[in-house]
């Protein structure tokens, strides 16, 4: 599958993250795990890419991933494959620009960012303060912060909001916080404080209720944090 991926696409580049080889064209194409009984292909964007062959085994219910499930002795389509391959290096565009440095007007302060590149952000109430933590997001982690908060907002149209220990947190007036994230060096933490009664569970923690994922980049998937942000936000919440 490899040597198909590179024929599809002489010019994709090949990593090794999160413990599995990645596959990018301005941006990431498809990412490969082992399984005990499978070998998956995911398809970053794969629910946005036309599929006439049927090659999408699994990850079927989402509105951004697809995945190709090969189980040993199977063969998958060459032909039908590269076409995916191309159309996921096509659907992903030009290379987007890369946020540039944040100009701080007269009289304004620039964020300090500290380890990992979160944003040093004051302590305080409202809006103003969480839209200042996501501006200072460094590269492509501001625009995972956006898409967070306006989903976020659309969802729960009054939720109240905060910066806390350098994070922005979300919550319900008069019933506490129900989600917080952060930023580290390769991902945005998501965490939401009653994470245990979210169905499904977030993969991340093993406490008695806080639960969280890692969002990396090209890998938020929209469906599923709405999902628990509107679960999460029907729960009684932690703190005031």
């Amino acid at each position: 599958m490899r040597a198909l991926i590179l024929e599809a696409d002489p010019e994709m580049t090949e990593e090794w993250k999160w413990r599995n080889p990645v596959w990018s064209h301005h941006g990431i194409v498809c990412t490969g795990e082992a399984y005990t009984k499978v070998v998956k292909l995911t398809f970053a964007r794969g629910a946005a890419i036309p599929d006439p062959s049927r090659l999408f085994t699994s990850s079927l219910e989402g509105q951004t991933r697809r995945a190709i499930d090969i189980h040993e002795g199977e063969k998958v389509d060459a032909r039908a494959f590269k076409a995916l391959v191309k159309a996921a290096v096509a659907r992903n565009g030009p290379p987007a620009r890369k946020a540039g440095p944040i100009q701080a007007r007269q009289g304004e302060k620039v964020a300090v960012l500290l380890s990992g590149g979160n944003p040093q952000i004051a302590k305080a109430d409202g809006d103003a303060p969480v839209l200042a933590y996501i501006a200072a997001m460094p590269g492509w982690k501001r625009d995972i912060g956006t898409r967070l908060d306006a989903l976020i907002v659309r969802h729960v149209p009054h939720v109240r909001k905060a910066v806390k220990w350098n994070s922005p947190f979300y919550g319900i007036e008069g019933r506490g916080w129900f989600l917080s994230f952060h930023v580290y060096t390769r991902y945005v933490k998501v965490a939401f404080f009653r994470g245990t009664s979210l169905r499904p569970v977030p993969p991340g923690g093993t406490g008695k209720e806080a639960r969280w994922i890692d969002i990396h980049e090209d890998d938020l998937d929209e469906a599923r944090m709405a999902a628990w942000v509107k679960q999460a936000a029907a729960l009684p919440g932690w703190g005031s």
